[in-house]
């Protein structure tokens, strides 16, 4: 299904646990041993340095191979460019942001194949408060 169609819940958030439903198998490759991250070009629009910047302190760059980091360092080259000049390019946006989809840049975009980055809980499981609500919910329901 890809990019489309709505986003799909988190795992722990879904009621079946049922095999996908395309049933493929995941066919799997060794990855590249060690991917530094490459430098962003200082000349490049802030909004495009920031956003190359936020990728390497992003969940999802652990999976990064160095096609993808050259991918980005493209992206944010025509973002730059896009940002820099007088005249902005709604086309040249839209294959701005269709790259970050296939960078896996949002939520949403990491929902869709099966990727779900976990943070560190700070203070109560965010699960179990998030159930709380849910039983709390649910009795005022009942009880009208």
């Amino acid at each position: 299904m890809g990019d489309r169609g709505p986003v799909p819940k988190r795992s722990d958030q879904r009621r079946r646990t049922n095999k996908p439903e395309d049933g493929l198998e995941v066919t799997k490759a060794p990855a590249a041993e060690s991917v530094p991250v490459p430098e962003g070009d200082p000349q490049w629009h802030p909004i495009a340095r920031d956003w190359f910047d936020s990728l390497a302190k992003s969940g999802q760059a652990v999976f990064y191979e160095p096609s993808d980091w050259a991918t980005a360092r493209y992206v944010a080259d025509a973002m730059s460019r896009n940002l820099s000049t007088g005249r902005f390019s709604a086309q040249l946006f839209a294959a701005v942001m269709a790259a970050s989809t296939t960078l896996l840049v949002t939520e949403g975009d990491r929902r869709r194949v099966r990727l779900e980055l976990a943070r560190a809980p700070a203070g109560p499981d965010a699960a179990e408060l998030t159930a709380a609500t849910d039983l709390d919910a649910y009795r005022s329901r009942i009880s009208g």
